[in-house]
């Protein structure tokens, strides 16, 4: 059974003062002997600062807020790429995350060769990439190009098929990073209806966005993050009323 419980989780990221680093204060510690003090060679930023919630079974999740409010993280997280600094994070259930479906594809590899690459990379066994590369190709619509160079791709073919990879799975944790757009309408409309596959399949959906719209319309609950913090947590409509007005 699928399930994400977090409690007073924190995420910290080290920034190295690149002021340390540059040509003219090299020169300017030099000339003064290093007395000059340039500031600490680090600082810590905390990205997601005492979250606590559980999200169970049936849930439609989404994450509201201003631009660094510590979504992106906070998708990251769950998707178990950044792991907490402080606090737990319980996990459970296969994650399928459509946040960063680029990651992996290498623009001097095929079209075909990616789809192992990047099926590898969701935790696809081999034997579980070739039984499906057929469906991955003709989904794509890339034709004869499957066997060309990603970098002779359009930005419109190269969505296509990172698209195409990364929804061949069926997760019961489903995390996205706003409702994903690819390729002309009649590409558009066959993605918008495997996106709604993969929410009705999926035991949890945890979707970052600034639509409200999208929000109200999908969602059972949403999350507000303000600066890194949990700021309200509650029914969609409730939670987006607050927010928006």
């Amino acid at each position: 059974m699928a399930l994400i419980e977090l409690n007073r989780v924190c995420v910290d990221f080290p920034i190295f003062n690149a002021n340390n680093r540059s040509l003219k204060n090299t020169i300017l510690q030099s000339a003064t002997g290093g007395k000059v003090d340039f500031g600490a060679k680090e600082t810590i930023v905390r990205s997601l600062i005492d979250v606590t919630f559980k999200i169970e079974p049936g849930e439609r999740v989404g994450l509201i807020g201003h631009n660094g409010a510590g979504k992106s993280t906070l998708l990251r997280t769950l998707s178990r790429v950044y792991i907490p600094t402080q606090g737990k994070a319980k996990i459970e259930g296969t994650i399928g995350s459509l946040v960063d479906i680029s990651l992996g594809i290498d623009p001097e590899a095929t079209g075909r060769e990616n789809i192992l690459v990047r099926g590898v990379l969701m935790g696809l066994k081999r034997s579980e990439i070739l039984a499906r590369m057929q469906e991955i190709i003709e989904f794509s619509e890339l034709g004869s190009f499957i066997d060309m160079p990603v970098r002779t791709y359009s930005s419109g073919m190269h969505l296509r098929l990172a698209f195409s990879i990364s929804t061949i799975i069926r997760p019961e944790i489903l995390i996205m990073d706003e409702w994903l757009s690819v390729g002309d309408d009649s590409f558009n409309q066959k993605a918008a209806k495997r996106l709604n596959e993969m929410v009705e399949t999926s035991q949890i959906l945890v979707i970052a966005s600034h639509s409200r719209g999208l929000v109200e319309q999908i969602c059972t609950r949403a999350l507000w993050f303000e600066h890194g913090k949990l700021k309200m947590d509650g029914v969609a409509r409730e939670v987006c009323q607050q927010y928006w007005g």
